[in-house]
């Protein structure tokens, strides 16, 4: 079919590679415009407007899909469909009505749940014990649409947003290949959002990243994971020169007590409110990732000390 993929992260990345493998004619990527990355902070490409240069794809990348001009741009390519797979905009009628055969959507969780933007980060944070990716039919209403193919998956006790990212991309993409086949063959099925069980997925913001000791451990667990590896879980560690910040990266869940933020042991088992965690992966500010073993042996933190 003749198609045009709106896209911008490495999860879209991967249905869009899928997409192009099948034999699909792809006559517009379209991406979030350039951001500065990286400490010179330079323009960037998204990975998907990167792959669609390297592959010789036309590119566009709006400012805004609500541009007059671009829906015009839009219109005139002439579509079968439109694949659209965390692009970043709120699409207007006019755009998702404009291929012959509609526009789809690949969304990361079981709808009617978790509908929006971090639909990855909540499961994990809420302490779902499933999630899974689908392909929807886009309509105006915020993840609103009727379900043509569904997957899933189980959360495992040690997965961050990082490993369920990666394998719900890998999925999705396979869906998302299998369901414009149907499409194409006038074979797909779509089903209506059950009109229970809605929850909204917000965006991730800044000031929800430090971790809070007199919580629950088992949610700062959680929240740990959802929050890895971006923008990372902090505490701050009191160190002979002042206070630092460190993320955490990866923990599990113990049975043990102390006050809350106390450090526990030798190995990083840090109190909550309830229970404790055992920090399993770190990072101090401006250095890389570590296992809890390596950053310890250049960073000791002994038992009794308190986190912030």
């Amino acid at each position: 079919m003749r198609l045009a993929f709106l896209g911008t992260p490495d999860f879209a990345l991967a249905a869009l590679r899928r997409i192009v493998a099948a034999g699909h004619e792809v006559a517009c990527v379209y991406s979030q415009p350039p951001a500065p990355r990286g400490r010179g902070q330079a323009l960037t490409p998204s990975p998907v407007h990167a792959f669609a240069l390297e592959r010789g794809l036309a590119v566009r990348t709006p400012a805004s899909m609500r541009d007059p001009a671009e829906i015009e741009a839009f219109r005139a390519l002439e579509l079968d469909v439109a694949c659209v797979v965390a692009f970043g905009q709120i699409l207007p009628a006019a755009v998702l009505e404009a291929p012959r055969l509609g526009s789809f959507n690949l969304h990361g969780s079981l709808l009617p749940r978790w509908r929006g933007a971090a639909p990855i980060q909540r499961a994990i944070m809420a302490g779902d014990p499933l999630t899974g990716v689908e392909v929807m039919r886009m309509t105006e209403g915020l993840d609103e649409g009727p379900v043509l193919a569904s997957e899933t998956m189980r959360i495992g006790p040690l997965d961050t947003a990082g490993t369920l990212h990666d394998r719900m991309a890998a999925a999705g993409a396979e869906l998302m290949a299998r369901t414009l086949a149907d499409v194409e063959r006038g074979e797909a099925v779509e089903t209506a959002q059950a009109a229970d069980g809605v929850t909204y997925a917000k965006k991730i913001r800044p000031k929800e990243a430090q971790i809070v000791w007199t919580k629950p451990a088992a949610e700062i667990d959680r929240k740990i994971r959802g929050l890895s590896p971006f923008p990372g879980a902090w505490f701050q560690l009191p160190t002979g020169k002042g206070p630092v910040r460190v993320k955490a990266l990866l923990s599990a869940f113990e049975d043990a007590d102390g006050r809350p933020g106390e450090v526990l042991d030798d190995r990083l088992l840090v109190a909550g409110g309830e229970g404790a965690v055992r920090l399993l992966r770190v990072q101090r500010e401006g250095r890389g990732p570590q296992d809890a073993e390596a950053f310890l042996r250049g960073q000791p933190v002994a038992a009794g000390t308190l986190l912030g």
